[in-house]
């Protein structure tokens, strides 16, 4: 007797599966609102000054390995730190 708008399915037409798929949407957005709030922290977070501390940390593990010689060393270091 139901006529496919009744409380069996929902009323999303898509029989018993339906709540399984409003879930799986609900589930997608509360992910998506998370993930944003974290990529906007992490990225407001992030200063000039640790990327300057990065590329120096780098930069001083490729002269240790012997990438690259003392000149060109100390010409990337004033690079960086302007």
């Amino acid at each position: 007797m139901m006529d496919g708008m009744g409380m069996g399915n929902f009323g999303f037409g898509m029989g018993a599966f339906g709540w399984i798929f409003m879930l799986l949407i609900l589930g997608l957005i509360i992910f998506g609102v998370f993930a944003l709030i974290k990529w906007v922290f992490m990225s407001s977070g992030k200063t000039g000054t640790t990327s300057k501390n990065d590329a120096l940390k780098i930069l001083e593990e490729r002269y240790a390995r012997g990438e690259i010689d003392q000149e060109e060393f100390e010409q990337k270091k004033r690079d960086i730190e302007k």
